[in-house]
């Protein structure tokens, strides 16, 4: 059976360019409180990679060089890494616009009680995965309890101010190999229900198109279903995507410093390349050390710029 980063090697994709640099994507590890089945880093409780003091060293030397627009932390559960909160309270006394991609759940996990609470006295922008808004479609794709879990911890940002003062988005990703819907529509039906149901207030909704690597793409050849969702995705290009690719702004940083053009090619392994070939870390990092080298491109980049497009702020286009 071929592997999902052999089937993904592509020469038909169009070649991106960048723009200027403004966001610091960084995966703080693979530990995670949960194991979703659409997750493309294939995270979990017994992962054990972590990001060190010395790549966080070095990202805050970055953070108070001024150019550095946006942090936007992930994993796993980026909250996970002992260094998370050292890292966001430097991040913002440089004045840099912080990020955390949380699954919620954590927040209710013992050692995690003053989390959302810290979150909240740094403004950090929240991106908060819940798939659905029905309890038996959450779990299912993430595990039985996370719904409530889910639930209780929006609650508990909303009386911290999210949703109203301080930015909290929804992340949904489809349940299997399909295009997400709509954002726009499934926006006001989340909040709608959300609202109705638990009193819920969030700030806007983000559909993310499921990858095709990692444990979503070993998921999809074993069933057999691989090629089928790939040619769903290259039947839905638009080409009109590539003008807003997150790509072409944002570099992505691994938990040991290693460089890539974004998370997706984290997880296949292929870093940013200079000149002469070597991979690219953290030391190398300037405002301009990208500019002149191509985003490294495969198959799983129609994922990105099928449909309405898709990328870690959502959709590209209505």
């Amino acid at each position: 059976m071929h592997s999902v980063v052999h089937l993904l090697k592509s020469t038909t994709f169009p070649s991106v360019k960048r723009l200027n640099l403004e966001t610091i994507q960084v995966n703080l590890g693979y530990l995670c409180n949960q194991s979703c089945t659409h997750c493309h880093v294939n995270a979990g409780p017994n992962r054990t990679e972590l990001m060190q003091d010395e790549q966080i060293d070095q990202l805050i030397v970055l953070m108070n060089q001024g150019w550095v627009k946006k942090l936007d932390l992930t994993g796993g559960a980026p909250e996970m890494n002992p260094r998370f909160k050292r890292l966001v309270v430097a991040a913002r006394k440089a004045g840099v616009h912080v990020i955390d991609r949380c699954n919620l759940t954590i927040l209710s996990e013992p050692g995690y009680e003053d989390l959302a609470q810290f979150l909240a006295d740094n403004e950090v922008e929240i991106f908060a995965s819940l798939p659905c808004y029905l309890e038996d479609n959450v779990d299912k794709q993430r595990g039985k309890g996370v719904f409530d879990a889910s639930i209780a911890g929006l609650q508990k940002l909303n009386a911290l101010g999210y949703g109203d003062k301080l930015n909290l988005t929804l992340v949904f990703n489809p349940q299997g190999p399909a295009l997400p819907p709509p954002q726009e529509a499934l926006e006001a039906d989340y909040k709608a229900v959300l609202f109705e149901k638990f009193g819920i207030r969030f700030t806007g909704l983000v559909t993310i198109t499921n990858m095709p690597i990692a444990r979503f793409g070993s998921t999809l050849i074993s069933k057999g279903t691989f090629e089928t969702y790939m040619n769903t995705l290259k039947g839905a290009y638009r080409e009109s995507n590539l003008a807003a690719v997150m790509c072409r702004s944002l570099v992505s940083i691994d938990y040991e410093g290693t460089l890539y053009d974004c998370d997706f090619n984290q997880q296949l392994g292929w870093p940013v390349r200079d000149s002469s070939g070597k991979a690219m870390t953290l030391s190398d990092l300037t405002r301009n050390a990208l500019d002149t080298i191509d985003v490294v491109v495969g198959d799983h980049c129609y994922g990105c710029t099928a449909g309405q497009g898709s990328s870690c702020g959502g959709a590209l286009a209505a």
